[in-house]
């Protein structure tokens, strides 16, 4: 098994088109072609992380914080990173990190804190908006049921909690063949025809636009295959910044509180003051969440759980929500579990370990 069929099942769930524009996803250093010997999934990229991989013969790091977020214009060994790439490269290691492409997909880590806290009808907080393809095609009667199975079965056709969704309408085509063509209805150099045609719309996500329309031209049976891509502005409701769900029953806030210690295995946490008796509307955003506080209020959350609230943001509560600032790392510690979910399902017998390295950089004195 080569390094590059792991990474493939990692972007399959997690696109790296959904990654933010000042993100940098994807392979760190190494080669996706070499056979891979093992996998070593962390949060962060420590010297003391590439040290354990070397120790377990692992020759791949799944990080989601990127180890390089901006150029480098040597590579000398004078910090930790510039360190970890030299003894990375040294050792065949390839690095690799899904960040805010992990962030922004619905089952990636905003799920696993309303997994973790026991919420239900959760959805995304702020979906995407103009990452969305209408694909409108057009076919012969007869055949448009397999050009709809081909559509679904790359990837189009979901919206929300259903699947093979769908819009036709009935026409006439008309087309003239010349003689240079390789027509399946009619002559060449023939009479112009004119058929039944079903014209199918379909929406996709934008990112799976070369594969659905790849699929389109292998099945459809016209050698000039006709259709039209059209970005919308919906709303994508499988991507997007932050969940919101509720609990299935409210929770006295103090009782709330030590829930939330508990469950995500806290040291403590900072939170604004409290003016609700009970949380059930509960919204969260791994790591750094604080631009999402006007859409949680909006959205009537009793609390927006996060990290990396600066002081002055705390009063944006205004006494409409209480904020929960858990830590960076505290709020995305679990992401590796979703990173040995994907791979343990395709590949159970394969050795992929969870890094014991405590990186999180921030300690507290009691």
């Amino acid at each position: 098994m080569q390094i590059k069929d792991l990474l493939s099942e990692i972007e399959t769930f997690a696109p790296l088109s959904y990654q933010e524009p000042y993100d940098n996803c994807g392979i760190q250093t190494g080669e996706a072609i070499l056979p891979c010997t093992g996998a070593l999934l962390t949060l962060d990229v420590t010297e003391e992380v590439v040290e354990e991989a070397l120790q377990l013969g692992c020759n791949l790091i799944i990080a989601h914080h990127p180890l390089i977020f901006s150029g480098l214009k040597s590579v000398t060994g004078k910090n930790y990173v510039e360190r970890i790439l030299i003894k990375a490269i040294k050792n065949d290691m390839t690095i690799y990190a899904a960040h805010t492409n992990m962030d922004n997909v619905a089952a990636g880590v905003n799920k696993k804190i309303c997994d973790k806290l026991g919420l239900e009808n959760t959805k995304v907080l702020q979906p995407l908006r103009g990452r969305l393809i209408r694909l409108d095609t057009y076919a012969p009667t007869h055949i448009a049921d397999t050009i709809r199975n081909t559509l679904f079965a790359a990837g189009a056709g979901h919206i929300g909690a259903y699947s093979e969704c769908s819009f036709s309408a009935e026409g006439k085509g008309s087309f003239r063949p010349s003689e240079q063509a390789n027509p399946a209805i009619g002559t060449a150099g023939g009479d112009r025809e004119n058929i039944p045609e079903i014209r199918i719309s379909v929406v996709l996500p934008d990112y799976l636009q070369a594969k659905v329309l790849n699929a389109l031209k292998q099945t459809h049976p016209y050698e000039e295959v006709a259709y039209e891509c059209i970005r919308l502005e919906n709303e994508n409701q499988a991507a997007g910044a932050g969940m919101i769900g509720i609990l299935k029953n409210p929770l006295p806030v103090n009782d709330f509180l030590g829930y939330l210690k508990n469950t995500m295995s806290l040291k403590g946490f900072r939170y604004t003051a409290i003016h609700k008796k009970y949380i059930q509307k509960i919204a969260v955003c791994g790591g750094s969440g604080s631009f999402l506080l006007p859409e949680a209020i909006r959205q009537q959350a009793d609390i927006l759980i996060t990290a990396d609230f600066k002081y002055h943001q705390f009063f944006d509560a205004e006494g409409r929500i209480i904020i929960a600032d858990i830590g960076h790392y505290e709020s995305e510690r679990f992401t590796v579990e979703i990173f040995w979910e994907i791979l343990n399902k395709k590949f159970p017998n394969f050795a992929t370990h969870l890094s014991l390295t405590n990186t999180n950089p921030v300690n507290y004195y009691f």
